[in-house]
């Protein structure tokens, strides 16, 4: 796992110093080619640990869940930390099995918790496939060899892993560009007392701008555009977004 650690911060460190000599590109409207810069290497482990434990409870993360905390230490975000415990400690507190179920009763079945960033702006509409084309072609234009195993290009877990082994300065883009959805997934984990909200507020804490405290106030946002003390939130004023905040968070199926 230490390998798996000089990696991380290997690619972050990269992406950074490419991303640099690219920070004065103009915004050509795409909310995906806005520059936020390259954030930090910390953000890489950050980005790349929540993508591993927002996904599904495999046996193969419960053996990794040591090293997965012993490298969010490494980070020294003490709330991250606490995040990547609080989720470590529910994967504990039941048989794999249950814990299993569990995850595919809130995150499958449950839309409340979507972790495909574009079903909050289009939900499942026409509209959402051509939000999924421009999350293929971000991929395409990294180069990057992208293998969804059955997922659609727009799951969280998948843009995450993106943004912290592959082009940092691009995926913070494509977080950017759905931060509405990242914060209504995070209020609904909030407000379910969900484990994984912790990691949800570490994402969004390493991208510009406050996070909201309410549904209301992530409206706002998507209707009239930032208050000045968070700018840098351009998109917001999509009108698919402000419908799907209208449309308040989703019942379950």
């Amino acid at each position: 796992m230490a390998g798996f650690f000089s990696k991380l911060m290997g690619r972050g460190s990269a992406s950074s110093s490419a991303a640099e000599q690219e920070a004065g590109r103009a915004p050509s409207g795409d909310p995906f080619d806005f520059d936020y810069g390259p954030g930090t290497d910390a953000d890489s482990v950050i980005y790349q640990i929540s993508g591993m434990l927002l996904g599904y409870p495999s046996q193969e993360l419960f053996d990794s869940l040591p090293e997965l905390q012993q490298i969010a230490a490494s980070t020294g975000n003490e709330q991250f930390i606490a995040a990547v415990q609080t989720v470590a400690d529910w994967m504990h507190s039941d048989d794999l099995e249950n814990i299993q179920s569990s995850y595919v009763q809130e995150y499958d079945l449950s839309r409340r918790h979507s972790l495909h960033l574009s079903y909050w702006t289009d939900g499942d509409t026409r509209r959402r496939g051509m939000a999924l084309v421009r999350f293929k072609q971000m991929y395409r234009d990294s180069g990057m060899v992208t293998d969804l195993d059955g997922e659609l290009p727009d799951y969280l877990p998948l843009v995450l892993e993106f943004a912290a082994l592959v082009d940092r300065r691009a995926g913070r883009a494509a977080l950017q560009a759905y931060r509405p959805s990242l914060e209504l997934t995070r209020l609904a984990m909030r407000d379910d007392k969900l484990p994984h909200y912790g990691l949800m507020q570490a994402i969004c804490d390493t991208l510009p701008g406050a996070s909201p405290d309410t549904q209301e106030q992530v409206q706002k946002m998507a209707a009239y555009g930032p208050p000045t003390e968070t700018v840098g939130l351009p998109g917001y004023d999509d009108p698919r977004v402000q419908q799907a905040m209208q449309a308040a968070v989703p019942k379950d199926i």
